[in-house]
């Protein structure tokens, strides 16, 4: 009974440790996190970063079951302040999207890389990564397609 506590307790420590060495993130700034809308409508005098992407859309086609396979969406920010990609959220374990972690200045370009495990996969699949920035809209969705046979 005490040698359970004892383990317990141990790991309880180890993983206050564990977890304490987390991320260790440069902090953005908060005043490049503007929101221009309002009552009144949408303020397009404002600095604002615009994500801009050459596609939100791409078809894999047919592949085979267990290929891993990544496309890379490109974007451009055609507004007129930093953009920052917060984070992309992907829809399904199996997509895994890899984003720049630095502002991009405007009119500068950008690759979000969308990887799609196929394994235990069969027939049509639609996956979809949310990718969240202080550009307005704020959230943009980008999808994948694959036949997996």
């Amino acid at each position: 009974m005490i040698a359970k506590r004892i383990t317990i307790i141990i790991s309880i420590i180890a993983l206050g440790i564990l977890s304490s060495c987390g991320n260790r993130e440069k902090a953005i700034d908060t005043d490049i996190i503007k929101n221009p809308n309002s009552a009144q409508g949408y303020d397009e005098s404002e600095r604002m970063p615009k994500i801009v992407f050459e596609t939100d859309m791409h078809d894999f086609g047919q592949l085979m079951a267990g290929e891993v396979i990544s496309y890379s969406f490109k974007f451009t920010n055609t507004g007129n302040a930093d953009l920052v990609i917060s984070g992309c959220d992907a829809s399904c374990g199996c997509t895994v999207a890899d984003y720049p972690r630095e502002r991009i200045a405007p009119g500068k370009t950008g690759y979000i890389t969308v990887s799609f495990k196929s394994q235990g996969m069969s027939g049509h699949q639609m996956k979809e990564v949310i990718v969240a920035s202080n550009a307005q809209p704020a959230r943009t969705r980008l999808k994948i397609t694959a036949t997996v046979r």
